[in-house]
Parts: structure tokens; sequence; C-alpha cells
């Protein structure tokens, strides 16, 4: 019997737990090592920031829906991960061995990169479930007293959609509240355009995103690395795409949300051999660490290289797609190698996103992720809306009832009209 450790319980973590437990069978020990009792529906953040979901609404107790196919979970952070002892240190000083490592943990949140910034400093976030309800009581405070409104993805950050998709919500939500007319709002990124989305575009996300934001009312300052954050003030240096300071920008708001760059988190930070500078793990074609063949990692902690280089530092991304294919190679070739064969399945690294607006939403996809690509497509429209409360509705029933299935993203693909669906999305 092979003892299988599942190092973070997030939308990565919980898929693995349940695709490896169906992949492997009942006669392998599986265990989720999570912080925290529940797990938090990430996507929907931005919703509860705004009061549009209470937190609660978004939140399931996970050890009962894994203890019905035979997993455990442990609800303590691990302090350590120490791969050449195969064995797991947590923060409450328990020491776990494994035979398998599975790291979904996602990311480092790195606020002190730009200081000031954070929720314990001067500005939100809705990275996490309590930060989207923290800035859910900052929100309701300013309203009492509304001004403008800067929203930030700042240098290193490696997932905008939040950022996009945060920015109209608030529009969105203000014009519902009849106050949007008292709120000057600007969209700051480190993105070299708008709708770059650290992709380098997908296909005219450019035109559809600045149409967006020019109907919204909402400004916008690409090329941006914010230097500071001030109690009602950011501090933001605009480069040209040389990488000189072309204009300095000092923004005035009253409220501001800023998606921080990513960083390993602190269990891994440092292992030679095991995670790149950055601390995030290195893998091979199989989502294998190369040095350490019985750890595997898929998610946002997952080391992947800029697709492209950028006056100011972009991250790639990791979408529910891309993530899902990750875990399902993980799976299939956990299985082979336990019966004795080498790993074969390879994640097809696909790209999707949907990012709501409030009243509709925007859609792409890139397969693959780096161009040049086999399908691109962006899109606007009401349905994608409609889809992501689907998706959110969807995946917290699987929850509750014991089973996390993400792969209705692949049912939602079907309206862009792509064709072959099942061999575009299965892995290799």
């Amino acid at each position: 019997m092979a003892r299988i450790i599942i190092l973070g319980a997030g939308l990565a973590g919980m898929s693995a737990a349940y695709e490896i437990r169906e992949a492997v069978g009942r006669g392998h020990a599986i265990t989720v090592v999570g912080d925290g009792a529940e797990f938090n529906f990430t996507p929907s953040n931005p919703w509860v920031a705004v009061g549009w979901r209470p937190q609660d609404a978004i939140r399931v107790k996970v050890r009962e829906p894994l203890a019905r196919h035979g997993i455990d979970f442990i609800d303590v952070r691990a302090s350590r991960v120490h791969p050449a002892d195969n064995l797991v240190e947590l923060v409450d000083g328990r020491r776990l061995d494994y035979d398998y490592l599975v790291i979904t943990t996602g990311p480092r949140l790195a606020f002190e990169r730009v200081p000031g910034s954070g929720p314990d400093g001067h500005s939100q976030s809705i990275c996490t479930g309590p930060h989207a309800q923290q800035a859910w009581v900052a929100y309701q405070e300013f309203l009492k007293h509304p001004g403008p409104v800067v929203i930030a993805a700042a240098q290193g950050a490696s997932c905008f959609g939040p950022a996009y998709e945060f920015a109209m919500i608030v529009d969105t939500d203000l014009r519902r509240r009849k106050q949007r007319d008292r709120v000057p709002m600007t969209y700051v990124t480190s993105e070299p355009y708008v709708g770059h989305m650290g992709l380098g575009g997908i296909g005219d996300s450019k035109g559809l995103l600045e149409s967006e934001l020019r109907q919204r009312h909402i400004k916008w300052i690409t090329n941006a690395r914010v230097t500071s954050v001030e109690s009602g003030k950011l501090n933001v240096e605009q480069l040209d795409e040389h990488g000189g300071v072309r204009e300095n920008h000092v923004l005035p708001f009253a409220f501001s949300m800023l998606l921080p760059s990513f960083a390993g988190v602190d269990a891994v930070q440092g292992i030679e051999g095991l995670v790149n500078p950055g601390g995030f793990v290195l893998i091979d074609a199989f989502q294998r660490n190369p040095t350490y063949p019985n750890v595997y990692a898929a998610g946002v902690c997952v080391a992947i290289p800029p697709v492209e280089v950028t006056p100011v530092p972009t991250g790639a991304p990791k979408t529910g797609l891309m993530i899902e294919s990750m875990i399902a190679a993980i799976a299939h070739n956990l299985r082979d190698v336990l019966a004795g064969r080498p790993p074969q399945a390879r994640a097809t690294w696909n790209a999707m996103c949907l990012a709501d607006m409030g009243d509709r939403g925007f859609a792409f996809i890139a397969l693959p992720q780096i161009p040049p690509r086999n399908v691109t497509k962006a899109m606007v429209g009401k349905w994608v809306h409609l889809a992501k409360v689907a998706y959110e509705k969807y995946f917290l029933r699987k929850m509750r009832k014991g089973k996390a299935y993400p792969s209705y993203e692949k049912h939602i693909m079907e309206a862009f009209g792509i064709t072959r669906l099942k061999q575009d999305l299965k892995t290799d």
C-alpha cells in the first residue's frame, strides 16, 4: 500500500484527491493536508467583496466528503517539506511520511514587494476568502463616503482575470446603487497593454477589453510598476517599451484592491532541486519533479516561464482548465507507476478563463496556452456571466456531495463552437 499526501486543499488539491482516489483505487492511503477545515471557492471571491455572496455560501467543510472516499484530512498547515527524507512537517510539529507527494498549495501572496500594500496595509485583496470578507467590510465603509477607486495588478502578478473582473463588478455594483457618477475609476496593470493577460493576448482580447473599460468609464494605466501604497494614495511608475520610466502617477483613492506578485509557499522555499528561485515547483512533462520523481505538482505552485518578456514583469496564469489537465495527468501517472509501468500522461496546458463583469462577462480560450495556437477565441456576452454562476453552483454542489468535479468547464467550452472537443481536452 502506497502513502500519498496531497499538500494543499484548494481547487487543485481537492480535485486531485478525488481524481487520484478514482485512478488508484481504495488499496492506497491518501491524505490531504490543508490550512483550515473549509474549502473556499476562490473564483467567487470578487462577489463576496461587494456583498453579492455571503462568505459561508462559497465554503464547504471537507472532512466528511473526503472521508466518504476513504481520504484522510488534516487541517493543519505544513511548515516544511523534506523531499530527501520523504516527509512533510506540520506547524504543530507532526511529521508525515509519504511514498508520493502531490504539491497543490497555490502561491504565497508577496505583498511585501509593494510597500504598504495588502490587507495589513492600505489596499484590499480578493485572493483568499478572509481577504474578500475584509474587502467587503472596507467596501461598505467606502459606500458611505464614495470617492476614487483604483484596481491594480502589481508587477509579477500572474492572474489578471480577477483584476479585470473586480474592476467591472465594482462598476456594475455602483451603477445598481446609483453611485457610479460619484466614483472615478482607474485600472492599473503591469501588462504591456490591456488584454495581454500574461499570455501575449488572446484573439482580440485587447480590443474587447479596451472597449469594455471605455464604455464603463474606467481609465487605465499599462506597463505600470506600483512602487508603494499609502493611506488613500497609490504611487505608480509607468514604463515605456524599453523599460525606462515614462511617467510617474500618484493616484488618490477611497477604495483600492491590488493583486500582488506570487511566490512559492514557505514550506518549499529554497529547497534545491525542488523549486526555482521564486519558490515554484519544478516539474517535467509528466508533472514530476526531476530531482525527486516521487513528488508531483499542479496548479499555481508550478514553475512556468513567462510567455514573453515584457517591460514590467508579468507571470503566466494557470487557469482552471489547465489545472484540471495537470491533475488528470498526475492521477493517471500515479496509477501507472503504482502498477509498475512508466508514466505516460501529459497535461494539455490549454488555457481558459471565464471572467465575470457583473452583468455580463469576458471569456477566452487558448489551445495551447503558449503561441502559436491551434485555437484562439475571445468574446464578451451575458452567457459568460450565467456560465460562471452555473459553474459555481455545480462545483459547490459536487463538493458537498463528496465529488469535486471541475470538468464542467469542458461543457462550457462547447459554447465556443470548438470541434473535436474531447480530443482537444484529454491528456496526451
